[in-house]
């Protein structure tokens, strides 16, 4: 068990100034307020707090956060307030406890929709003050390595949830030693049969690796020595059982195959000796091609740097070297922790941008991204990143999650210059914009002024920030579009209806109605009407008694705006509303029969597309934006709308086949709109393309089947669309 006076001893070792009266008097309110409670084990509740605060003072953290850790439990497991915390001991004490506590009581497994708000809260906690997540990350640790006392079923869910959520954020502020016990003691009880299998077949080749790694230790340090290579230290050890796991099941080898199975690390005094060890591993044994890593040039997110390289010994068996100095070994281990400041009320220097710069982003899309699962996916792409490290052509090193493209990179660089990206070189060569970026590519954007990004973007970009950006241009725009279209429909109807404008938008009426959507401004009620989710009809009968509206006689203009919207005579019903701007979708044309899908589209009214269209599962993003619609079953009949579909045959090349495809056409009472034949004399094979009308699904199935029935056909399909 700890003893608080060994914590006080640790604390002054390095922080003499440290105030110890508080943390006396927060051990002394923590045992008062914790006395008679126990843990699962059956030990007093206060080992819990006590051995938190201990992590914390291994990582060298000011007395303000180790009082929090011994203070974490007390609001959440006791009777005690935050107000009451913040009495005895300050408000950078209680700022932190009331920051561990609302942690501590997210439920991460809940829906989407919670999850997206409880990732929220704890990104807001951690960009507030950091310290917030380094106790919770002390407490979650100290939990782990004592969750053999819970039950089972207790024990997968707090090990699960440490394994997505904890282990991922001890990484991305660089603290891979947490990072590496979590995700052990998560392997440990998620996969207990798999973790005691593997543990069984490393410990049998434990006492042989073990006598080689001190074989290997000696033989460095004397080449080291011997090149007169100054070395701090040397450590050796076994790959980590989770990381041998994954690189089993990932690259589907056998135990003997993992190259890094074995590691040494060599901590000099400069880089420059870390180059130098490298070239001397080199000369010594030969390298893995293809294993050498330079994360000192090129440092991981996390602001982790080292050499990494493979090498096969003299007997046969490959190793990894990892060399570093001193503070990137601390760094390493440590992440945020190690250069932890706190001086003059001051909390953190410039280095911490390093961490927090994914956070803020991904706050940052969290606010416009509506749909739960959309937020949560980019949480997962910037908590899990698999790097990929670009250059810019003046060097500078740009990384990525894997999958990245030059827009992602663009978007990287500036927002205007991933507005304006028009095209993209890549070691001098130009190429698609949805081009995937790989290691060591030289990036340069080609921009021009004016551009603007396309929806297509979100189909290939990967970072949540390049994402966010593309989406925010794209409904500003929606939005003016929507505001004039809705102005000019608007208008149209007062004229329809005979109704002056002028001091319309001065009336009480217009503002009850502005109220009741949560609008502020004329312009609110024009984009509503432009999106399609209001009706002009509607808004007018609002603003004026029903008795006063006389409809004028149709005109022109009404054939006009249908045409302009493309709905012509055809009449698809939005369920619910009534007289709204709908047209049917030009990418999957359906017709009357297919089962359709409603989109309310940025400016244009309601876009119908066949539940079958590829294009519906990139546009529905936001499910706030899908809507029922139907057929309107008294459009059918005399008058029914016909539409054009084309249709794609593969055919045999053979006299007279034209002739019997479009008399068949002709046989089923069917107009072909146009047509074209095509040969393929390598095969001896045709292909027509024709334009048909079709009045519904149904005729169109009746010319398919007829069609396939010539004598010569092989094949008829829908041609896409």
């Amino acid at each position: 068990m700890i003893r608080f006076e060994d914590l006080l001893e640790k604390v002054r070792a390095y922080s003499p100034d440290a105030d110890v009266e508080l943390l006396r008097r927060a051990y002394v309110f923590s045992a008062f307020e914790h006395r008679g409670q126990v843990r699962h084990s059956g030990e007093p509740y206060l080992i819990h707090p006590l051995a938190v605060a201990d992590f914390l003072a291994d990582m060298k953290l000011d007395a303000v956060a180790i009082a929090a850790g011994l203070l974490h439990d007390v609001v959440e497991d006791t009777l005690t307030t935050i107000d009451r915390i913040q009495e005895l001991f300050g408000p950078d004490v209680a700022h932190l406890v009331e920051g561990v506590t609302k942690i501590s009581v997210i439920p991460f497994s809940s829906s989407e929709e919670r999850q997206a708000e409880n990732f929220r809260k704890m990104l807001l906690a951690m960009v507030d003050d950091i310290r917030v997540i380094l106790v919770k990350l002390a407490d979650r640790l100290h939990n782990m390595r004592t969750l053999n006392h819970l039950p089972e079923e207790k024990r997968a869910s707090i090990a699960q949830e440490t394994r997505d959520i904890y282990a991922p954020i001890a990484n991305r502020l660089g603290m891979s030693k947490v990072k590496n016990e979590l995700e052990e003691l998560s392997f440990r009880y998620l996969e207990p049969q798999a973790y005691e299998a593997l543990r069984v077949k490393v410990d049998s080749r434990r006492r042989a690796t073990e006598g080689l790694i001190g074989r290997l230790k000696a033989t460095i340090t004397e080449t080291l020595r011997e090149a007169s290579v100054p070395v701090i230290e040397i450590d050796g050890r076994i790959k980590r059982l989770w990381s041998i796991h994954q690189k089993l099941k990932r690259q589907r080898i056998e135990l003997e195959q993992v190259y890094d199975f074995i590691a040494l690390r060599i901590v000099t005094g400069t880089v420059k000796d870390c180059y130098a060890a490298l070239g001397i591993i080199h000369q010594t044994w030969s390298p893995v091609p293809g294993r050498i890593k330079d994360f000192i040039a090129m440092p991981r997110p996390n602001a982790y740097q080292s050499l990494h390289t493979s090498v096969i010994s003299e007997h046969g068996t490959p190793f990894e070297v990892q060399i570093r100095t001193m503070e990137m070994h601390r760094m390493a281990e440590e992440g945020i922790a190690a250069h932890w400041k706190y001086k003059e009320g001051r909390v953190g220097d410039h280095k911490d941008e390093r961490y927090f710069l994914w956070m803020r982003q991904l706050l940052e899309v969290q606010q416009e991204v509506r749909d739960p699962q959309e937020f949560i996916q980019s949480l997962k792409v910037e908590l899990y990143p698999e790097d990929v490290y670009t250059f810019t052509p003046k060097g500078q090193v740009k990384a990525f999650p894997r999958g990245a493209t030059p827009i992602d990179f663009a978007y990287s660089i500036h927002t205007d210059v991933g507005h304006q990206c028009v095209g993209a070189r890549i070691n001098g060569k130009m190429v698609p914009l949805r081009t995937r970026l790989k290691n060591g590519d030289i990036v340069e954007i080609v921009t021009q002024t004016g551009h603007k990004p396309g929806r297509d973007w979100l189909n290939f970009v990967v970072t949540s920030h390049a994402r966010y950006k593309i989406k925010h241009l794209i409904r500003l725009e929606e939005r003016a579009r929507a505001i004039d279209v809705g102005r000019k429909v608007f208008e149209k109807e007062l004229r329809r209806y005979n109704v002056p404008q002028k001091g319309l938008f001065e009336s009480e009426e217009f503002g009850r109605a502005l109220a009741d959507i949560g609008g502020k401004t004329v312009e609110d009620l024009f984009a509503l009407i432009g999106y399609g989710t209001l009706s002009a009809k509607q808004l007018i009968g609002r603003l004026v008694p029903v008795d006063k509206l006389r409809e004028k006689a149709p005109e022109g203009l009404v054939t006009a705006v249908k045409r302009a919207f493309g709905v012509g005579e055809e009449k698809i019903k939005v369920r619910g509303l009534g007289d709204v701007l709908v047209f049917r979708a030009k990418c999957c044309n359906p017709i009357r029969g297919e089962k359709i899908v409603g989109y309310i589209t940025r400016g244009k009214g309601v876009s119908v597309h066949s539940v079958t269209c590829p294009n519906v599962v990139n546009l529905l993003y936001d499910p706030e934006r899908r809507i029922d619609v139907e057929w309107d079953r008294s459009s059918t009949g005399e008058g029914a709308p016909s539409y054009t579909v084309k249709l794609s045959m593969e055919v045999e090349d053979r006299k007279g086949l034209l002739a019997a495809v479009s008399a068949k056409i002709a046989d089923i009472n069917t107009n072909i709109r146009d047509m074209e034949a095509r040969t393929d004399e390598d095969d001896r094979r045709a292909r027509i393309d024709v334009t048909v009308e079709i009045s519904d699904l149904k005729h169109l199935e009746k010319v398919i089947k007829s069609l396939k029935a010539v004598d010569g056909v092989l094949d008829v399909e829908r041609a896409s669309r």
